[in-house]
């Protein structure tokens, strides 16, 4: 863990490229000593039905949110969460200054004995020499 979840409204598939937002926050929380390279998980979701604000139809939405399994100290969690959000609004910043979009983020931890985990990934990352 940390699993990253980006939920978008469709009217933004075109302006914004949200695999390059991955793969961005992906390597800034791989900067993170407290984020494991192998349990992060970036991913991204077009959501086509939603209503914001007055309901115009111009307006858009990048919600963010970290799923991280407990025992972080909360300074940790504070930090990352920072440091997620800042280089997701520096990402955005061109297309937010010609739309309007609102960007939010949330971190939850998850309780370890309630989320069982098994995976064969960190047997096959290739580790720099």
């Amino acid at each position: 863990m940390p699993h990253f979840h980006i939920e978008y409204s469709g009217n933004l598939e075109e302006k914004v490229d949200f695999g390059g937002l991955c793969e961005h926050i992906r390597a800034t929380a791989t900067e993170i000593d407290a984020f494991p390279a192998a349990g992060v998980r970036v991913r991204a979701v077009r959501v086509d039905h939603y209503a914001i604000a007055d309901g115009n139809p111009k307006h858009g939405f990048v919600d963010i949110s970290i799923r991280l399994r407990g025992g972080r100290a909360p300074d940790v969690k504070k930090d990352a969460t920072a440091r997620i959000f800042a280089v997701a609004r520096a990402y955005l910043a061109g297309v937010m200054s010609k739309y309007p979009i609102a960007l939010s983020l949330e971190m939850r931890d998850i309780d370890p004995d309630l989320s069982p985990k098994f995976g064969t990934i960190r047997d096959h990352l290739e580790t720099s020499s």
